[in-house]
């Protein structure tokens, strides 16, 4: 039987997300970074780690956005992505994270905290499943949509690029 993406929703309890097409939480440290061990602007406690799966289509892509913490992409089955990455320095690029090692692909690729970014399946692939990992872990509080106006203008080289990851 070939998988589908609603079969994959269906197989790991996926759920509709507003930043990563369908997510499920698949791990939380039960142990905590305490507030006064972590910097600015964290204002509460956060897991050791967070992981989860997402699972991308064309019609549900990763949206523009950024988390506080460190985050790892793992590309498990079918379609790789390129993502855009935006760091608050002016730069960015498009790193690709899937199978095929020989087109120089990797299937980890390291988002550093703090980078804006979006993602979107290459070329004509139905879906992609990865997973996430993040330390320390994310609460709803450490993501930030982005703004494709602001971003255009602290990002003036890659606005093209932002307008057609964001559309």
């Amino acid at each position: 039987m070939d998988l589908t993406p609603d079969r994959i929703r269906q197989l790991l309890g996926l759920e509709p997300h507003p930043t990563c097409g369908f997510v499920a939480l698949t791990y939380r440290s039960c142990l905590s970074i305490p507030r006064s061990a972590l910097p600015a602007p964290y204002e509460d406690a956060r897991p050791y780690a967070t992981a989860l799966y997402f699972l991308v289509t064309p019609e549900a892509p990763v949206r523009l956005h950024r988390i506080r913490a460190d985050q790892l992409y793992h590309h498990h089955l079918g379609g790789a992505l390129d993502v855009l990455m935006l760091h608050a320095d002016g730069t960015g690029q498009v790193a690709a994270v899937g199978g095929d090692l020989e087109a120089g692909m990797r299937p980890q690729l390291l988002i550093p905290g703090g980078t804006f970014h979006a993602a979107r399946l290459r070329g004509a692939a139905p879906w992609g499943l990865l997973g996430s990992t993040e330390w320390p872990g994310v609460e709803p509080a450490d993501v930030e949509p982005g703004d494709v106006a602001a971003l255009t203008r602290s990002h003036p080289e890659l606005a093209a690029q932002i307008r057609a990851f964001a559309a």
